[in-house]
């Protein structure tokens, strides 16, 4: 296994490019996550955002271009890669056949956690979730929202260096959600990194430091958050690089008066 590269960006992706048939869904995309920051990535649906963090991650082979993580290439050493990310991704199952508590005892094992402090790190993540009364209940029957905070903590189970994080508040209760805000703002003041995928600019504003704007599986935009908002709302700014916004009432039909 290839070593950390101390001075290594977070995140690096050079020129990622990802076809399926003849539709380009990520066009050569260079982006460069610092270390100890809390960056964003937006962009409409389909802009690519998913399959960029899928082929980021190790989870989906690029066609072309490379990622590493603080310098260790995903593909080339996925293992080593792998030991250092923790990645929510959008749509991958879980085992949900197990409960609650047994899906993150088995993804503590999987990275290899000493037994001692597998169930300390256990508790400490069903409190944090809010999941400690449905811990002995099968993920199967867990609601949305829940799922998401259990693949949350399985996500964080060994303490990764670099948290990729795809629509990490979807369906999240907003108290839950306010908690684990907490918990990551907190990661990243001890010099974690956090990538996050979200359609809620209002959350990226508050939260991220950085921000990529992507669409069409380019990046548009991409920097500190004042540097990309140009001294507008992220909201105005996203809207005026990808355009398509339509200034209608709607149709005539659908008014009511």
């Amino acid at each position: 296994m290839l070593g950390v590269v101390t001075d290594a960006p977070a995140l690096q992706l050079s020129g990622l490019v990802k076809r399926f048939g003849d539709k380009v869904a990520v066009a050569g995309i260079d982006l460069q996550v610092p270390v100890g920051s809390f960056f964003g990535l937006v962009g409409p649906n389909g802009a690519g955002k998913t399959t960029t963090l899928s082929m980021a991650t190790g989870l989906l082979r690029p066609d072309a271009g490379s990622a590493a993580a603080h310098g260790i290439d995903v593909w080339q050493d996925p293992v080593g890669a792998k030991r250092i990310i923790g990645n929510l991704a959008d749509g991958v199952r879980l085992f949900d056949r197990l409960t609650g508590e047994q899906l993150l005892t088995y993804t503590a094992m999987m990275f290899g956690i000493p037994r001692a402090e597998i169930g300390p790190r256990v508790d400490d993540l069903l409190t944090m979730m809010d999941l400690r009364a449905a811990a002995g209940t099968i993920v199967a029957d867990y609601s949305a929202g829940m799922t998401k905070k259990i693949a949350l903590a399985c996500a964080l189970v060994h303490a990764p260096r670099l948290l990729v994080l795809d629509e990490p508040f979807e369906s999240v209760d907003p108290v839950s959600a306010a908690n684990i805000e907490d918990v990551l703002r907190g990661y990243t003041a001890s010099g974690g990194s956090v990538i996050v995928s979200s359609h809620s600019m209002d959350l990226v504003q508050r939260m991220c430091d950085h921000v990529a704007i992507i669409a069409g599986g380019r990046v548009l935009a991409a920097g500190t958050i004042d540097q990309v908002r140009d001294g507008e709302s992220l909201q105005d700014r996203f809207v005026a690089l990808v355009g398509g916004r339509h200034t209608t009432q709607g149709p005539a039909w659908l008014r009511q008066s």
